[in-house]
């Protein structure tokens, strides 16, 4: 039921076998699964969506398909078609395709990484590394402008991949955490380097040509075998391009597509009047340009990590440099209604501070809508699956150690039972306690008119107080009662079907 109202199960004890042999990950695809795969293909391509991968992915039943890139709009598109593509073509292989981000604890969620790189209107792409010093210097522009674009507008990307779902899985060990970071590897991290050390008040001509050079010499042509993807960075350097890794399975990548756009305009722009301002005082160009990429090299590094993103000095470390870490969808929502936000998307002539107050408002009502409907499946589960259930194992365990008793056998003969019986007698009382409390928080969050404060409200003291606290509860009892009498479907059950 919680599958199929919520997309996720909201409970459910983690099977003895999970993902950690590894198995699925580096086996082929099963028969029944390939044949659904290259029949979605199949329909994709009559629609003209360029698909070129598809494997096995980490967790059990978890698969991945990756389109060949296009332009930003059309890729957008074909994804949300795929999207539709997946579902409809899974029902006629009597499957069914589970968009969350989080379907299943304890085991990988799903994501979809966009990769994005900027080119010009006749196919030359400004992210790849040049032959020549001055294609070099035009990738070194660019590149360092990303990188100051991300950590100027950190926040607004953050807000971009904010729902209820994504909660789940970022900062899990299979996704990002919600700290915005670039990781861009230890050749291109010494080649930022050289230029903050060597250009100064003296830079003059030669020095400039001298360091132009240096720096061609130091950047490879190819340099997709010298930069780790790092699986722990929300927004990683892989070559030629960025990959965006923090974007949830069940995201529309219009929003988070469009805001780094939008930021790397605002960011050029502001370039090009710096730029321009230094040759209205007599620099030349090139060195104009490398005065201000060593500018933003220095303002913007803060945001280079090129470290595990999941581990905890990370997050001492993230709070040590100012970046924004900013775990919970109400709040990161924020981000989209600063006065920064309403110039960034003004100015650019993409969205009017109206359209965006707007959006803000829609985001979070769905986010209520997903938490509350997860509380009512919770409270619905509890007390009409999981307390009946266990009262009637509870019943049958008080029945066995009565009989014992009464033909005379010694306490030790049930000793057993009985530790099991005041086991489940804690944790029916614990589940009833919770979710009762639980409602109540639910009543009072509904109560609330202001959409951000009910929001919160619904964050910080429905499911953050309750949700995993009922959730050990019922995962315990479905470990205690008898297999025969749980009414609901077991990890182990879902997750290994073929």
């Amino acid at each position: 039921p919680d599958l199929v109202m919520s997309g996720r199960t909201v409970f459910g004890h983690a099977p003895a076998k999970g993902q950690q042999l590894e198995d699925h990950y580096f086996g082929s695809i099963p028969e029944r699964i390939y044949a659904f795969m290259r029949d979605f293909e199949e329909e994709s391509y009559k629609l003209g969506i360029p698909l070129r991968t598809r494997h096995n992915e980490v967790a059990p039943a978890q698969f991945e398909c990756a389109p060949i890139f296009e332009e930003v709009s059309v890729a957008v598109d074909h994804n949300t078609l795929l999207m539709d593509i997946m579902d409809r073509v899974a029902r006629r292989h009597k499957l069914r395709v589970l968009m969350h981000e989080k379907p299943f604890a304890g085991i990988n969620g799903s994501g979809k990484h966009n990769n994005w790189s900027m080119a010009t209107d006749t196919g030359v792409n400004l992210l790849a590394p040049g032959k020549t010093p001055k294609t070099n210097l035009m990738f070194l522009t660019f590149f360092v402008n990303t990188i100051k674009a991300v950590h100027d507008y950190a926040d607004t990307l953050r807000a971009s991949i904010a729902s209820a779902g994504n909660d789940h899985r970022l900062g899990a060990n299979e996704a990002p955490p919600a700290i915005i970071s670039v990781f861009i590897g230890q050749y291109l991290a010494k080649v930022l380097e050289d230029v903050k050390e060597r250009v100064g008040d003296k830079f003059d001509e030669q020095d400039e040509a001298i360091l132009k050079l240096d720096l061609h010499r130091s950047i490879p042509e190819l340099l997709l075998d010298n930069t780790d993807r790092n699986r722990t960075s929300p927004f990683a350097f892989t070559g030629n391009k960025f990959e965006f890794r923090a974007v949830g399975s069940t995201a529309n990548c219009a929003n988070p597509m469009t805001t780094l756009n939008t930021i790397m305009a605002e960011t050029l722009k502001k370039f090009k009047a710096e730029v321009d301002g230094l040759i209205e005082k007599g620099e030349k160009k090139e060195i104009a340009i490398m005065h201000v990429i060593r500018e933003y090299i220095v303002s913007s590094e803060k945001v280079l990590f090129e470290g595990d993103g999941y581990s905890d000095e990370w997050h001492h470390e993230a709070e040590r440099r100012g970046l924004p870490n900013i775990p919970t969808t109400p709040l990161a929502l924020d981000a989209m209604v600063t006065e920064k936000a309403k110039h960034l998307f003004e100015s650019n002539n993409v969205l009017s501070h109206v359209e965006l107050e707007a959006r803000h408002e829609i985001e979070l009502e769905k986010y209520i809508k997903r938490v509350q409907i997860e509380a009512r499946i919770m409270g619905e589960l509890c007390t009409s699956h999981i307390l009946p259930a266990a009262i009637k194992y509870q019943n049958i365990l008080i029945n066995n150690i009565k009989g014992l008793k009464e033909i005379g056998l010694a306490e030790e003969s049930f000793a057993n039972q009985k530790q099991i019986l005041v086991k489940i007698s804690e944790h029916i009382n614990k589940v009833s306690d919770l979710v009762e409390k639980m409602i109540q928080a639910r009543k009072i969050a509904n109560a609330i008119t202001n959409s951000r404060t009910k929001a919160i409200a619904y964050q910080s003291q429905v499911k953050d107080q309750y949700f995993d606290a009922i959730r050990y509860h019922v995962d315990k009892l479905e470990l205690l009662v008898a297999d025969q009498y749980w009414q609901l479907p077991k990890y182990r059950e879902m997750l290994f079907l073929r």
